[in-house]
C-alpha cells in the first residue's frame, strides 16, 4: 500500500548517562531531500543515520532533529595523584617541624593543591552511543513510517473514489456518442428531405456525410485508453509501495484523453462530462503529491 510523503515520528532513548531523543517529519518533494541536525557529539554517526533513512524513505523533504541531555555528569573524569599529595604532605610537615607550628594538615588543605586531583574529559564510547543512536533512530522510523502508511491508506481511498467517479463518467461518454450520430443523422434527413424527395441528393451521399461525422468526433480510443489508464491506477495504488511518479504519469496520460475527448466534442453533455473529467483529474494530481 502506497504511503504519504507527510509524516512525523518521535523517540526516546534513556541510559545510565544520557537521554537521546530522535525527531523525523516531512513534507512533499519530488526526490529524498534529507536535512540532519545533530549535536556535535554524535556528527560520527551521521553516516549510519543516512542510510538508515534511505532504506526505510524513497521520496519527501525529510528534517531530523537529535538532542541530548546528560542524566548525570559523566563527560569528567577527576583522577586521584597520590604521590603529588605525598610530597605536598611531606613538605608540610617540615615546614611545621621548622617553624613548630601547631595547626593540623587537612584533607581539604591537600586537595587545594595543584595536581592533587586532575580533571579530564572523558573519551566517549563511540560503540555504546552508536548503539543508543541506532535504536533511537529505528524507533523514531517506526512511528514515521507507521504514520504515513495511515496517512497513505486514507489518500488511496479518496483516489480510487476519485477514479470510480471517472469511471462513471467515462460510461457516460461511452454511451452518449452513438446517440450524438444518430441526432447528427436525424437532423441531416430532416434538413435535405424536400432536396431528397425531389431527387436532387441521393441518400447515399448523406449516410456518407454522416459517416464522415462520425470519424471526426469518435472519441472511442480515448474511452479505451482512459479505462485502460483509470484500471491501471487503481491497481497501482492497490498494489504498490512507491506510486507518486507512476500515478503522476497516469494523470498526465488521463488528462491529455480528456482534452482530445472535448476538443472534438460538438455535443453540450459530452463537453460538460470532459470539465468534469478535467476537474477530477486536477483533483487527483493535487492528491498524488502528497504520495511516496
Amino acid at each position: 500500500m502506497a504511503s504519504s510523503m507527510t509524516g512525523f515520528g518521535h523517540y526516546e532513548v534513556v541510559s545510565n548517562s544520557l537521554k537521546i531523543v530522535v525527531e523525523i517529519k516531512s513534507v512533499n518533494h519530488r526526490f529524498l531531500d534529507m536535512n540532519l541536525k545533530l549535536p556535535r557529539k554524535f556528527t560520527f554517526f551521521e553516516n549510519d543515520a543516512r542510510n538508515l533513512i534511505k532504506n526505510r524513505i524513497s521520496r519527501g523533504k525529510v528534517d531530523v532533529y537529535v538532542s541530548y541531555e546528560e542524566t548525570v555528569d559523566g563527560s569528567m573524569e577527576v583522577t586521584y595523584h597520590p604521590e603529588v599529595a605525598q610530597k605536598y604532605y611531606d613538605g608540610l610537615l617540615q615546614l611545621k617541624d621548622q617553624f613548630q607550628l601547631n595547626d593540623s594538615i587537612s584533607i581539604g588543605l591537600l586537595a587545594k593543591f595543584p595536581n592533587v586531583f586532575t580533571e579530564e574529559a572523558k573519551e566517549e564510547d563511540q560503540e555504546e552511543l552508536s548503539k543508543h543512536l541506532t535504536e533511537a533512530f529505528n524507533g523514531a522510523l517506526d512511528e514515521f513510517v507507521k504514520n504515513r502508511k495511515e496517512e497513505g491508506e486514507r489518500l488511496v481511498s479518496d483516489l480510487i473514489s476519485k477514479l470510480d467517479d471517472m469511471e462513471a463518467l467515462v460510461s457516460k461518454v461511452e454511451e452518449r456518442a452513438p446517440e450524438i450520430v444518430e441526432e447528427y443523422k436525424s437532423r441531416l434527413l430532416s434538413k435535405t428531405k424536400d432536396l431528397i424527395d425531389n431527387n436532387q441528393i441521393e441518400e447515399s451521399r448523406i449516410a456518407a456525410e454522416v459517416v464522415l461525422f462520425a470519424d471526426k468526433i469518435c472519441v472511442d480510443e480515448e474511452i479505451v485508453r482512459l479505462k485502460s489508464h483509470v484500471k491501471e491506477g487503481k491497481d497501482t495504488l492497490l498494489h504498490k509501495d512507491e506510486v507518486g511518479r507512476k500515478m503522476d504519469f497516469l494523470a498526465q496520460e488521463m488528462n491529455r484523453e480528456s482534452n482530445t475527448i472535448l476538443s472534438k466534442s460538438t455535443d453540450v453533455t459530452i463537453a460538460d462530462i470532459g470539465i468534469e473529467l478535467k476537474t477530477l483529474i486536477e483533483k487527483i494530481r493535487e492528491q498524488i503529491q502528497n504520495l511516496e
